[in-house]
């Protein structure tokens, strides 16, 4: 690879999300090192035009430490994106979303000029009384403002989709057959944003990162007020070309969601595994808005969201848009 483009650290990079940045930041020029918790040979979630770097974030061990630290100081910038959404208590989160941003934090204060770095955070962080997920993300956000002397910026997105989504998808996937589970209630308003637009903005922050130092911004498509559950449905329908119609709104009473995700929490501790229906999520999912405001992003960046729900759900099921690098092509 070519030695002389500007090195950018990324954490998460083989998740939905760091996959589509890793495609964004190499295609503009930049060296992605994707620090991965275990080398893998031919990782799949690791671009051929991109290099990984084997680390554990949560390792006490010096020698790690000391190759951390090497590799942050060589850096033009870090995107942290790693993240864990699924765990029936704090601990399950914590690891992914404050303990290894922490110490990638503690290392950058070794440093004389420590590089930006961008936190990619959620909504759910200004929230964090309602779950242990928007919890952990709240107390990842509260390691930033603890140390003010790194430039740091924090974005929370909304829900995030795209064509390799595995969360949103299943739910459009059912809507494009005809019902909507409604999880929330009826006049729940929710943002989006498209994953290729969350790529934009990483762009964006690199370009202007000085004007964003020490600041938050909660960011979505652009759509005013988030969409409502009937406006998803028609959009919805709209994208197989049904006319006058749309998707059947199912409501899902909140008593059946919640006995659910109590019985999946109990089953989760018995079997040892990491739910994503829990009592948390049900309180999130519950909540009557999950709004963003581009204001102050597009005023400190330049970045203008170009896609929203129904030209994402075309471009998501197009058959062009299955690799995370087609939007270049």
């Amino acid at each position: 690879m070519p030695e002389d483009r500007p090195l950018l650290i990324l954490t998460g990079a083989t998740g939905f999300v760091g996959q589509t940045l890793q495609a964004y930041l190499n295609k503009s020029g930049y060296l992605v090192r994707a620090l991965v918790r275990k080398e893998i040979p031919a990782n799949p979630g690791i671009l051929s035009s991109s290099e990984s770097l084997c680390i554990s974030l949560t390792s006490k061990n010096p020698e790690q430490i000391r190759k951390l630290q090497k590799t942050l100081s060589e850096a033009h910038g870090i995107i942290y994106c790693a993240g864990s959404v699924r765990g029936t208590i704090l601990e399950d989160f914590l690891d992914a979303n404050q303990r290894g941003l922490k110490t990638i934090v503690d290392c950058l204060g070794t440093l004389e000029y420590p590089p930006p770095l961008l936190l990619i955070s959620s909504l759910a962080a200004s929230r964090p009384e309602i779950s242990h997920y928007a919890q952990s993300k709240y107390l990842g956000e509260t390691v930033l403002h603890q140390n003010p002397n790194i430039p740091w910026t924090i974005i929370r997105p909304p829900a995030i989709y795209g064509p390799a989504d595995q969360e949103m998808r299943p739910l459009f996937d059912l809507g494009r057959r005809g019902l909507l589970p409604v999880t929330g209630p009826l006049d729940q308003r929710l943002s989006l944003l498209h994953v290729d637009d969350m790529g934009t903005a990483a762009l964006a922050w690199l370009n202007s990162w000085k004007q964003c130092k020490q600041t938050t911004y909660a960011i979505d498509d652009g759509q005013l007020n988030g969409y409502t559950w009937p406006q998803m449905a028609q959009i919805i329908a709209s994208t197989k070309n049904i006319k006058h119609r749309s998707a059947r709104l199912i409501k899902i009473p909140h008593i059946l969601l919640s006995t659910f995700a109590h019985i999946n929490q109990s089953c989760a501790h018995f079997f040892k595994y990491a739910p994503m229906l829990t009592p948390g999520k049900v309180r999130e999912l519950s909540q009557p808005e999950w709004l963003g405001d581009n204001h102050a992003f597009t005023k400190a960046t330049g970045w203008v969201p170009e896609i929203k729900l129904e030209a994402g759900l075309k471009r998501m099921y197009s058959t062009h848009s299955e690799s995370t690098e087609s939007v270049f092509h």
